[in-house]
C-alpha cells in the first residue's frame, strides 16, 4: 500500500489545485442532497478487493460526491450553527493533517501543542477567568461538556464517601443544548430542566432548587447555564446563577459553545458578565471563531481538578510522567486520549489576521442579525418571534403550518439555493414551528437575506 501511496504523490498537483480552487473561490454552489441509491448509481462500488485506483476515486469525489454536500461556509447556509473558517485556517488544516502529529502528549507533539496553547491563552483571556485557568481543545461542544461534567462529578464524589454511591443530579433549562442531556446519559446522572426557553433567571433557578426533595438536594452537584442558546442566542443570567452556585456550593458550568465567540465583541460582551465566575466553560472555535471542523474547547478554573478526573494510567503511559517528557499534556484534561492538534488551524489564523480582525468578523454576525430583524419587520409576509439575540433570528411566515416550513426548506435545498431550516419555539404550553437564521459567515449579504425572505411565497 505504501508503494502505491508513493506513486499517488504524482496526484499532488491535482489535489492541491482542488484545494486551492476550493479555498480561493468567492462563489460556490450550496450542494444538493441525493439519496444513497442515487449516489450508488453514480459511483458504483468503490471499495473492492483490488481497489479502483486513486485517480478514479478522486474523480468520483470531484464529479459526484462533493456536489451532494452542503458546505458549512456557504453564505446562504443559515441553518443550525454553520461555520465560516478563514482561508488561513482551512489552509493550515491541510498542514496539520500532513504533519501527522499526535497531540495527546507534549513528548510527541510539543510544537503543535505549544501553538494550541497560544490560541487557548487568547480564548481564556476573553472569559475573564482568574489566573491559573486554562483549557484544551476537543472535538466539539459535546466532548467539552462531557469532560466538564465528568470533572464536576468526580470532584463531587471526592467530597465524601456517600457521594460515590449516589446518582448525581444537574440542573439546566429546556433551552440548553441537546448535548447536555446526551452527555448526562453517558455520565449516568439525572437532569432536571427548568421549564423556560427564555433566559434562565436567578429566581427560577432558586425556586427549582428550593423545591427539591432532601434526597435530590443531596444528589445535586452542578448547574449548567448557557451563554448563547443554539435555538435563539439567549444568554442566561450568568452573574446571578454564579451567586447561587457559590451559595449552594455547586459546580458552575457555562455552555457557550455557540455564543462564546461573542466574548470578542465589545457590543455584547457585557451580556456575559458572570462567566468569569464559572468553574468550567465550553466554547467551540469551529462555530463563531472561524476554525474548521472539528474544534471545540473546554476551559477550567482549576486545571488540577480536571487532571484528577481525566489523567489516564497505564504502564505504556508511564514515560509521559517522566521528567524527560515534561510538558503540558492535553489528554490529561478531557475525555480523549488520541487527539489531533485541532487547535493548530485556529492558531495560524489568529497569528495571520490578529485578534482585532476576529472582533470585526464576530461583530458582523451580530450586525447581520439586526439587519435581518429590520427586514423582517418591514416585510408584510413575515414577523419576528422575538428580537434578534447575538446572531440568531427567529421569525414566522404568517399563515404557515409546520408542513409549509418543511416543504420550503426542502425546495430551497433541492434547488441548491439556500439551507434554512425550521425549529420550534415554546409558546405558552405548546411549541410553535417557526423559521430561524443563524449568522456566522461575514460573507453573507443583505441581498442573500432578502432573496431568502422573498422565497417564502
Amino acid at each position: 500500500m505504501h508503494k502505491i501511496d508513493i506513486d499517488l504523490v504524482e496526484m499532488t498537483m491535482d489535489v492541491m489545485k482542488y484545494a486551492i480552487d476550493r479555498i480561493s473561490a468567492t462563489k460556490r454552489e450550496i450542494g444538493k442532497p441525493k439519496k444513497e441509491s442515487e449516489l450508488r448509481a453514480l459511483v458504483g462500488e468503490t471499495i473492492t478487493e483490488k481497489g479502483v485506483g486513486g485517480e478514479y476515486a478522486f474523480n468520483l469525489w470531484k464529479q459526484h460526491l462533493i456536489k451532494a454536500n452542503v458546505p458549512a461556509d456557504h453564505p446562504r447556509n443559515l441553518a443550525f450553527v454553520p461555520a465560516a473558517p478563514t482561508r488561513a485556517a482551512v489552509m493550515f488544516d491541510l498542514v496539520t493533517s500532513a504533519s501527522s502529529i499526535h497531540g495527546a502528549y507534549w513528548m510527541e507533539g510539543a510544537g503543535g501543542i505549544f501553538c494550541e496553547n497560544e490560541a487557548m491563552k487568547w480564548i481564556v483571556s476573553l472569559t475573564g477567568l482568574p489566573e491559573g485557568a486554562f483549557g484544551v481543545f476537543t472535538s466539539g461542544g459535546t466532548a467539552a461538556n462531557l469532560s466538564a461534567i465528568v470533572t464536576a462529578r468526580e470532584y463531587w464524589r471526592s467530597l465524601n464517601d456517600k457521594n460515590k454511591v449516589e446518582k448525581g443530579l444537574i440542573i439546566t433549562s429546556i433551552g440548553a443544548h441537546s448535548s447536555i442531556k446526551a452527555m448526562a446519559k453517558v455520565v449516568d446522572v439525572d437532569v432536571l430542566l427548568v421549564n423556560s426557553e427564555e433566559r434562565l433567571e436567578t429566581k427560577n433557578l432558586q425556586k427549582t432548587i428550593d423545591n427539591l426533595t432532601e434526597h435530590q438536594r443531596q444528589r445535586l452537584f452542578a448547574v449548567v447555564a448557557t451563554g448563547g442558546t443554539t435555538n435563539a442566542g439567549i444568554i442566561d443570567d450568568l452573574d446571578g446563577i454564579a451567586t447561587i452556585c457559590e451559595k449552594e456550593k455547586l459546580w458552575y458550568h457555562v455552555d457557550a459553545a455557540y455564543g462564546g465567540g461573542a466574548l470578542a465583541a465589545d457590543s455584547v460582551r457585557h451580556l456575559f458578565n458572570g462567566i468569569e465566575k464559572a468553574d468550567s466553560i465550553t466554547i467551540d472555535p469551529h462555530k463563531w471563531m472561524f476554525s474548521p471542523y472539528d474544534c471545540g474547547a473546554i476551559i477550567y478554573k482549576d486545571m488540577e481538578l480536571a487532571k484528577k478526573a481525566h489523567s489516564q494510567e497505564g504502564s505504556y503511559l508511564d514515560i509521559f510522567k517522566d521528567e524527560g517528557a515534561h510538558g503540558f499534556n492535553p489528554t490529561d484534561y478531557q475525555i480523549q486520549l488520541t487527539r489531533r492538534v485541532r487547535g493548530l488551524p485556529l492558531w495560524f489564523s489568529l497569528a495571520t489576521h490578529g485578534t482585532n480582525r476576529y472582533k470585526e468578523a464576530v461583530e458582523r454576525g451580530i450586525e447581520l442579525a439586526n439587519i435581518a430583524g429590520k427586514m423582517i419587520e418591514e416585510n408584510p409576509n413575515v414577523e419576528l418571534v422575538r428580537a434578534p439575540s447575538l446572531s440568531c433570528v427567529l421569525f414566522r411566515r404568517k399563515g404557515w403550518k409546520p408542513e409549509d416550513y418543511t416543504h420550503w426548506t426542502y425546495e430551497n435545498h433541492k434547488k441548491g439555493f439556500a439551507l434554512v431550516t425550521p425549529t420550534k419555539w415554546k409558546k405558552g404550553d405548546a411549541f410553535e414551528t417557526v423559521s430561524r437564521f443563524c449568522f456566522i459567515n461575514p460573507d453573507t449579504t443583505e441581498k442573500d437575506i432578502e432573496m431568502i425572505l422573498d422565497s417564502m411565497v
